[in-house]
């Protein structure tokens, strides 16, 4: 037959169960080496440093020169 219910879900069991579904605010840190904002535990994305030392390289963005 299938996953039918036998008995009807009460609007407050529904209700406790959808209490869960709902946004997290983003938790953001500075970062030690280039004081921006990121992900707690991640690698920087601006500088490339992960506790204190570096990680990986970030390459220079260069501006592009209007004519």
């Amino acid at each position: 037959m299938g996953g039918v219910p036998k008995r009807h879900k009460t609007r407050s069991k529904v209700r406790m169960r959808r209490s869960q579904q709902k946004l997290k605010k983003t938790i953001l840190v500075l970062c030690p080496h280039c004081k921006r904002l990121i992900l707690p535990h991640r690698v920087c994305p601006f500088c490339g440093y992960y506790k204190g030392r570096q990680v990986i390289k970030i390459k220079e963005k260069t501006k592009k020169k209007k004519k």
